[in-house]
Parts: C-alpha cells; sequence; structure tokens
C-alpha cells in the first residue's frame, strides 16, 4: 500500500449462521475498500444482488485511494446491476456499508457509505462508535422520539428498512468523511452481528483481540453461540499507518443512536421489495 493515505490491516469473515439455508450476505476486504453487502429477495435473488454490488465495487480495488465521486458511479453502476436481478417475480435488493480509504489533501480519511441497515463502527481509544446510522422504520421512530432503543429491540417493525440498493428503492446512500488516526479499528457487520451481540459484547471482542482476522473470527463465534438466526458477516480493518492531518474536519453524526435488529430485514410495509 505504497502511497495510500492509510496502511491497513484487515480480516474478514461470514457464515451462513444457524438457521438459513443460504448465505445472502457479501463482503469486499481489498485495499482501498471494506464493504459488507446484506441481500433480501431470497435464494436466486438476495444472494445475487449482495454479490453483483459487492463484484461492481471490487473494480476499483487496487487504488491508494477513492473519492465520493468514485463512489457514486459504483453504486449508480450497482444500482443496474441489482435491479436487473429477478427471481420469481420478487425484487431483489441488498444493504451497503462500509468504508474506503480517502485522501484529503495527503490526510487520511475514511469514507463511510451507508445504504439500509448493515453497520460501520468505529473502535478508538477504547471506546465504540456505529458512525453509520440505520435506514429502518424503528431508527425514524427513535429520531423521532416515539422509541426507545431498549423498545426497538422488541419492535415488531425491528426487520424493516427505508432504503436499500434495488427492493423498488432508489437507494442512495449516506457519506461521512472520519479523519483516521494510528489505532483505528474499523467494524464492518450485516445485522447477523449487530442483532445478536450488544455493544459492549462488540467492544471487548475488538478491544481483546489485537490480529484482525481473529477478531473477526471470534465476532462470528459469539454470534453463532447466541443464536445465530442470520447470516452473519463481519470485516475488521486496522489502521497501522495514517498521512497527517493539518486541516481536520469530520462530518460523521455524533454518537449515532443504536438499536438492536432482530435476524430479518425488509423494506418497510407498503413499498415495493422483498425479504431476507
Amino acid at each position: 500500500m505504497t502511497g495510500a493515505p492509510i496502511e491497513v490491516r484487515a480480516g474478514a469473515l461470514t457464515h451462513t449462521g444457524l438457521r438459513r439455508k443460504v448465505n445472502e450476505d457479501a463482503f469486499l476486504a481489498e485495499a482501498p475498500l471494506f464493504l459488507v453487502a446484506d441481500g433480501m429477495g431470497g435464494h436466486d435473488a438476495g444472494d445475487r444482488a449482495s454479490a453483483a454490488v459487492v463484484a461492481e465495487f471490487a473494480r476499483l480495488c487496487g487504488a491508494d485511494s477513492l473519492g465520493i465521486d468514485d463512489m457514486r458511479v459504483a453504486l449508480r453502476r450497482a444500482r443496474a446491476r441489482v435491479d436487473a436481478i429477478a427471481s420469481d417475480g420478487r425484487a431483489a435488493g441488498t444493504t451497503l456499508s462500509g468504508v474506503v480509504i480517502a485522501d484529503v489533501g495527503g490526510a487520511g480519511y475514511w469514507l463511510t457509505v451507508n445504504v439500509g441497515d448493515s453497520r460501520t463502527y468505529r473502535f478508538a481509544h477504547g471506546a465504540l462508535e456505529q458512525i453509520s446510522v440505520d435506514h429502518s422504520v424503528v431508527q425514524e421512530l427513535i429520531d423521532a422520539g416515539e422509541l426507545t432503543g431498549d423498545a426497538a429491540a422488541s419492535d415488531r417493525r425491528r426487520n424493516e428498512i427505508t432504503r436499500a440498493i434495488g427492493a423498488g428503492s432508489d437507494g442512495q446512500a449516506d457519506y461521512w468523511m472520519v479523519p483516521a488516526e494510528v489505532g483505528d479499528r474499523i467494524l464492518v457487520c450485516s445485522d447477523g452481528l449487530s442483532g445478536e451481540l450488544t455493544a459492549q459484547q462488540l467492544r471487548e471482542i475488538l478491544a481483546d483481540e489485537p490480529d484482525p482476522q481473529e477478531a473477526a473470527e471470534r465476532l462470528i463465534r459469539a454470534a453463532l453461540l447466541r443464536g445465530g438466526r442470520d447470516n452473519i458477516t463481519a470485516v475488521v480493518v486496522d489502521a497501522l499507518a495514517v498521512g497527517g492531518h493539518d486541516d481536520v474536519f469530520d462530518t460523521a453524526p455524533a454518537g449515532a443512536r443504536r438499536n438492536e435488529p432482530d435476524s430479518d430485514t425488509r423494506p418497510r410495509a407498503g413499498t415495493p421489495g422483498g425479504t431476507r
């Protein structure tokens, strides 16, 4: 990664889980992209959708860094590929979340992208922060003050997402620029992980295991021990060296609200789309 604004080491793992027959998750863990896609629409729809999105973004691997324009072009192409997938009349779709290495005046940044309810976290200085904000019905209710985080875990709408790539959604993504620091650890995961483990459990494993591949494997094992109700994917990325920051700016929302989705996600009622 000579010349890259962030030098990284990464580990990743995906598992079908204990209740599903097909793994509809897909991931990309090759610099400068670290992404997770969680498909919906069932076999031959959801798995194809997530794989198609990852394949489109994989075309950008090998660059030292990427920008928002690169991501928007790739997302537009990925959306077209997902829209072309159909199975038994169901509209395929997928979430997408993660980070790419970005360069701002020679300084290293995490360019975070999110569509849906897969999640991107940053573990730094002993604290775990959710960078992404879920595109979900319960998150909207939490933001409106109509639902508490604790109540969201058991709310019947907890699996309904409000944005996706495909599934009748326009797939618009949120982007944030987060200044990177040496020692940062990024976790990108599907809701099969965040739905089984609490933030404290995630933090403890990330803090305890120094190797990113071992950390990803321990996270998956922990989710399986707690039920493994959905496909489970974890990508762990460590910042080993970072380009200097003279004029630091940070566009990530402070203290993103946390909810606890269960194992299955679907577009919100009344909108086109399938289930996964």
